[in-house]
């Protein structure tokens, strides 16, 4: 095998492939990453069992074939070389050649062969619904951040995507909050059974997806498939049971209040530079048309700011988790939200005021 390439074009992909790659393989040939070179194009792929990637990119091949090297050292080698083409070449002796053309540099990685590779999850193209990329990658960036990191509930550690009729929806929660969004589409051909999908390929979707055109998704019961430009995942989905979400959403909620979301944003920030770092606990004192924040940190001191909100109704406190207003309201995208309750130790909802499909639930603390 024998190819010449731009550094630039292939470090991004060798780049990928190395996130995809997990760090604690104890199978060796699953820290490399397969390169195979034919008409004028190379495959790269990678894998760490659950997930797979699967991109390919223009280069000049002299000699056709494939191998597999060792991922994290062929992508520091990379970085370290001088901008512009670079010559590849794979040797009968299991050498692998790193060639900068016009520089005297030689880099030689030992390769395994590429038949020892294990194959990537495939599915046929007639599975394959498509939706808008944008609309996805902002369906994905409501929920991703309510996802568990409690190993133990399994279950909990990615986010459910169910179909009805034309729409989607995609829920997540760690058992103190939940985020549920709903979005309609044109696709007709969506039908699958709903499944728990793994932050991992969902955070990658997110990344190396450019938000123009459409992606290209299939669902099986054990796995989810991606297709968008030139990229290709796949990913095991997680078994078990989600819980039932829907219990979770209120049906109504006495107040309403409506308050510019940067500046709730930006008055989080300053009281949180003084809560208690194990709870993160501040305090919402909702009175008429006023917000008055609160923090105390026991060993350094105290911490408030008012916000000039819209509402009327009965002075209510409330004790929760300071990030678990942050993260939604980074990701709503208006000018301002609408903060929903009924009282001091019910659930919390905070919404764009254009989009009623649009759920963040927060489950406040016991005041004392």
């Amino acid at each position: 095998m024998k190819f010449t390439c731009n550094k630039d074009l292939i470090i991004k992909e060798i780049s990928i492939a190395q996130e995809i790659i997990s760090s604690r393989n104890s199978i060796s040939i699953l820290s490399n990453v397969l390169l195979e070179a034919d008409n004028n194009r190379l495959t790269i792929r990678a894998t760490d069992l659950k997930v797979g990637f699967e991109t390919m990119i223009p280069v000049e091949v002299t000699q056709g074939g494939s191998t597999t090297v060792f991922c994290e050292k062929f992508l520091s080698i990379l970085r370290s070389l001088p901008e512009g083409d670079i010559e590849f070449s794979q040797k009968n002796d299991n050498r692998f050649i790193i060639n900068p053309l016009f520089n005297k540099i030689n880099f030689q990685l030992k390769s395994i062969n590429a038949e020892k590779y294990p194959e990537l999850q495939d599915i046929s193209d007639d599975n394959f619904f498509q939706l808008p990329q944008k609309e996805l990658i902002d369906m994905i960036e409501q929920t991703v951040f309510a996802v568990s990191d409690d190993e133990t509930r399994y279950y909990m550690n990615g986010v459910y995507l169910e179909h009805e009729d034309n729409t989607l929806s995609m829920v997540a929660t760690d058992g103190r909050r939940l985020s549920f969004i709903k979005t309609a589409f044109d696709e007709e051909n969506i039908n699958f059974d709903p499944v728990i999908v793994p932050t991992k390929i969902l955070h990658l979707v997110k990344k190396l997806s450019s938000g123009e055109g459409v992606i290209a998704l299939a669902v099986t019961d054990n796995n989810i498939f991606v297709k968008f430009d030139n990229q290709k995942l796949s990913s095991n989905l997680i078994k078990g049971q989600f819980p039932n979400y829907k219990r979770v959403i209120p049906e109504s909620q006495d107040y309403e209040v409506r308050i510019n979301r940067l500046q709730m944003i930006e008055a989080l920030k300053r009281v949180s530079l003084l809560v208690e770092q194990k709870s993160k606990r501040i305090f919402l004192n909702f009175i008429e048309n006023s917000l008055i924040i609160n923090s105390e940190e026991s060993e350094f001191g105290t911490a408030k700011e008012e916000v000039a909100c819209s509402f009327i109704g009965e002075e209510t406190s409330i004790a929760l988790n300071y990030q678990y207003l942050i993260d939604p309201l980074k990701v709503i995208d208006d000018e301002d939200v609408l903060i929903r309750f009924s009282g001091a130790n019910k659930a919390i909802t905070i919404v764009p005021t254009y989009d009623k499909d649009l759920f963040p639930i927060v489950m406040p603390m016991q005041l004392d």
